[in-house]
């Protein structure tokens, strides 16, 4: 099995109480860095029942999402090679399928920051949110068609839409926990949002809250949701059941 349930070694240097992987029966864990810089990990799973534990304190900012509306869109000759592939399409993400939708959609849109602001604004104003629609093989195209998916879904919309109209854009998975909102009434789940290539530098933007957050922790990138599946299994394996906490933890780390 390939686990991507660490954190973003981007974030190593704010981890306040570190992070410990723990598998149950015991196993030998070996770690390594993949093609995206996420840190993974590869275990020989045996029969029988497996669990897979980690927990960790971060400190953060208690900052929201940075906003730059002045961000440029650079064209497409001037994007660095290290990030023309995110302007391809990928398993979830036809850019070939969507290119004429998108072009309809925010061809006529200001380019930059206020173009991939209104790709979320339509996100998340026309896909419709719940558990029950979500699927693996759900693609952007589905979405789009379906108008209904998860965290996942807006994710992979959004991303598509965005490469479509020439934007590098990377899908990012992590925990995203309640701070600074009123509670949600839904148990945690790992959440997912994406990153686009603007100015000269990567931006993170959420289709499915379309607004700030604060807290986020950020645990692998790719191109879609494939690159960081958090368990990949390479041989029969059942989930019978996962839970992810995401808790503000103030006065222990004052």
């Amino acid at each position: 099995m390939l686990l991507m349930l660490y954190t973003h070694p981007s974030r190593a240097a704010q981890l306040a109480r570190p992070e410990c992987l723990v598998v149950e029966p015991f196993v030998s864990v070996q770690t390594h860095l993949d093609t995206y810089g996420n840190r993974c990990a590869r275990i020989v799973a045996p029969a029988g029942p497996l669990r897979i534990f980690n927990d960790f304190t971060m400190s953060d900012s208690g900052n929201p999402d940075p906003v730059h509306p002045a961000a440029q869109q650079h064209s497409v000759c001037d994007v660095p090679p290290e990030a023309m592939h995110f302007l391809l399409s990928s398993r979830y993400c036809e850019v070939d399928r969507l290119s004429d939708a998108a072009t309809q959609l925010f061809g006529s849109t200001p380019p930059g920051w206020a173009r991939v602001q209104a790709i979320c604004n339509w996100v998340h104003a026309n896909v419709f949110f719940g558990y029950q629609f979500a699927r693996a093989t759900k693609t952007a195209f589905d979405v789009f068609s379906e108008r209904t998916g998860v965290c996942r879904d807006f994710t992979h919309l959004a991303v598509t839409f965005c490469r479509c109209m020439g934007i590098p854009a990377r899908y990012c998975t992590g925990y995203l926990g309640d701070i600074g909102i009123a509670p949600m009434p839904a148990a945690m789940d790992f959440s997912a949002w994406f990153e686009v290539y603007l100015g000269q530098q990567w931006h993170t933007f959420d289709a499915r809250f379309n607004t700030p957050r604060i807290g986020r922790i950020l645990m692998a990138r790719g191109r879609d949701a494939v690159d960081v599946a958090l368990t990949t299994s390479f041989g029969h394996a059942n989930l019978k059941s996962f839970r992810v906490w995401a808790d503000e933890v103030r006065t222990q780390l004052a």
